[in-house]
């Protein structure tokens, strides 16, 4: 994507998107995955072999050491896939008050022995999963026959070792994004649904859930160009552009680091191949954190992140404005 409409959009109620403080390190540790999600915006799946080695793994542990990142965000890829996660894990969980591990439920089920959840467990790990609905239909229709019942006996596992229990400080969060070609339902409305559903149905708690809007790249691109769905899709988003999204979009304060240890804004400018500052950066030559005021790349993919509620990593950003449905095709 070019961008120019984008910008034009930012033109258009004079915004810049620039830079504030930066608080947050997101590491995308490969595309190597157990699963083919229809939505993936990085296309990841089995037959992908990227994946983050040790020698990256120690650039990213010394930046951290270097800079107080008040988060840090592990995500891929399936993490479970990634041969020396658990290193990393133990070496970046004291340097930071808030860690968190990604992961789709299944490699988790599928994939990691005890030792990697219980590792979770002992060094608090906030644990984020996606799930994207609360019924089996909807969800394998997005991430593959036979994964709603894996993701159900992990979130059974997870409560059983304390996660998304009240009390216990160990957090659960769920993320939910939707199926087809629409944004998100409202994020209190959504996680009031799925917190009666699974605790009703299956007697699963979680902390909080986050909606996300879906990004059209990768795969998610293909299946809206092949079932007819791009035009409308791509209307919708940039008709729901919400300048009141700009101040909490989460490139404004993260840093992306991918699995080869190379800066970028933020995964979906990772995804579409434009650099952090424009130029290929390894995160070992990071001597100072960009200051505020750093120009922000952008792309027509970022209209996702800005569209009714807007999105981050955490979640909507902003109430909701207009409509969050087009006519929808699928073939």
């Amino acid at each position: 994507m070019a961008g120019a409409a984008f910008r034009n959009a930012l033109e258009g109620q004079s915004l810049v998107l620039a830079r504030g403080e930066t608080t947050a390190l997101q590491v995308n540790t490969g595309f190597l995955c157990n699963l083919s999600c229809r939505h993936c915006h990085l296309e990841a799946g089995p037959g992908r072999a990227e994946v983050m080695h040790r020698d990256t793994m120690d650039a990213v542990i010394a930046a951290a050491r270097r800079f107080p990142f008040r988060v840090i965000d592990l995500t891929g890829g399936s993490l479970e896939m990634v041969p020396d996660i658990a290193y990393l894990v133990s070496a970046l969980a004291p340097l930071t008050p808030r860690l968190i591990v990604r992961t789709n439920l299944v490699g988790l089920h599928d994939l990691a022995d005890d030792g990697l959840l219980a590792l979770y467990r002992k060094v608090g790990a906030v644990v984020t999963a996606s799930l994207p609905a609360t019924n089996a239909g909807q969800t394998e229709a997005q991430r593959g026959n036979g994964v709603w019942g894996k993701c159900l006996a992990m979130l059974r596992r997870l409560n059983e070792a304390g996660y998304g229990r009240a009390g216990s400080g160990l957090e659960l969060d769920l993320v939910a994004n939707p199926p087809g070609a629409y944004l998100p339902a409202g994020q209190a409305e959504t996680e009031r649904r799925f917190r009666q559903e699974l605790a009703g149905k299956h007697g699963i708690t979680f902390d909080r859930l986050f909606t996300f809007a879906n990004v059209p790249m990768g795969r998610y691109r293909r299946w809206l160009e092949t079932s007819g769905n791009s035009e409308a899709y791509l209307r919708l988003l940039a008709e729901r552009f919400n300048p009141a999204t700009i101040p909490g979009l989460m490139c404004r304060t993260q840093l992306s680091v991918d699995w080869e240890g190379r800066l970028w804004d933020c995964d979906f400018n990772l995804a579409a191949g434009l650099p952090h500052g424009a130029r290929r950066t390894h995160i070992s030559e990071l001597t100072e954190l960009p200051p505020p005021g750093t120009p922000i790349r952008v792309g027509d993919h970022c209209f996702a992140c800005t569209a009714g509620s807007g999105f981050t990593c955490g979640g909507a950003i902003a109430p909701r404005t207009g409509a969050s449905h087009i006519a929808e095709t699928t073939k």
